[in-house]
């Protein structure tokens, strides 16, 4: 999987002077667009949206200083419709607008190219099932939320503390299958999973039982899921799990992520320094 994620990658270093989609890099990556964005952000550290505007500024950088085109050519050359509109993504990713760049010969930033690697580490082992499910219900309390990468979400700690311990306990008796009780459950993010952007966060359980009136419902379709376990310092060890689930497992497994909820079952310790967790993750085979 790497290898060809780094395939797509030398396509749009070849293609940096025309617009190159997501769908076309999924191709050229033999996996789906859905699934090319989510590796690719996780890894990254970035949404591709972020890494190929940041990439064609850089290359325009250097084009800026050399001297040899019109500042309106080199516009045009890395897709904006003018000079203008060009200056201001200019000025946002290097601290300066393309003409003073060129009179001063001014430092610019500059995003390297992106390569992917595989660092095998024999320390620890990833904890792992593979679950299919019948169609069944998230039921609970939703609200919109923006999405928040490091640390607690404070619209989300907002959001659950004003539920009351009776709505909670009321939540949780309705649950009835696996991941059994209170979970956290990420819905409808935006594509490209910019931090800032907004998904519908549900305080809820997974049931099939019926929905109450005053209660928020997301029914969920039949599917396999990857569920993976670990337990340590939280939120550190949650993190930790994130990043390899997409560093190491996906990489290593003949499964790629697909549309759907993604869902968590966090249970601290008493004094909230440690925590059991379980994550959720929606997958397919990935096809031979």
């Amino acid at each position: 999987m790497l290898e060809r994620l780094n395939d797509a990658m030398a396509h749009v270093e070849r293609h940096l002077d025309r617009p190159v989609g997501a769908d076309e890099l999924a191709r050229i990556a033999l996996t789906s667009e859905y699934h090319f964005r989510r590796m690719f952000s996780a890894l990254a550290g970035m949404p591709l949206s972020e890494y190929l505007r940041r990439r064609r500024l850089t290359v325009a950088g250097a084009e800026v200083l050399a001297g040899e085109r019109t500042l309106l050519d080199i516009a045009v050359r890395y897709g904006y419709g003018s000079g203008e509109a060009c200056a201001r993504a200019f000025r946002a990713l290097h601290g300066v607008g393309p003409g003073e760049a060129r009179r001063t010969g001014a430092a610019l930033r500059s995003q390297p190219r992106m390569a992917f690697r595989l660092v095998v580490e024999g320390s620890t082992t990833m904890q792992y099932r593979i679950v299919a499910k019948d169609e069944f219900r998230v039921v609970g309390k939703k609200v919109r939320v923006p999405l928040v990468y490091e640390g607690a979400n404070p619209a989300v700690v907002e959001f659950v503390r004003g539920l009351g311990t009776a709505t909670v306990r009321r939540i949780q008796e309705l649950s009835d299958q696996e991941p059994e009780g209170i979970v956290a459950v990420c819905d409808d993010l935006d594509p490209s999973r910019t931090e800032g952007t907004e998904l519908d966060y549900y305080h809820a359980v997974v049931t099939d039982a019926p929905v109450p009136a005053d209660l928020d419902a997301l029914t969920v379709p039949a599917g396999t899921w990857a569920v993976f376990a670990n337990t340590g310092p939280y939120p550190q060890a949650l993190q930790t799990l994130w990043a390899d689930v997409f560093a190491q497992w996906f990489p290593s497994n003949p499964y790629r992520s697909r549309p759907g909820p993604e869902i968590l079952r966090t249970r601290p310790t008493p004094d909230g320094t440690t925590a059991t967790s379980e994550l959720w993750l929606p997958v397919e085979r990935t096809p031979v």
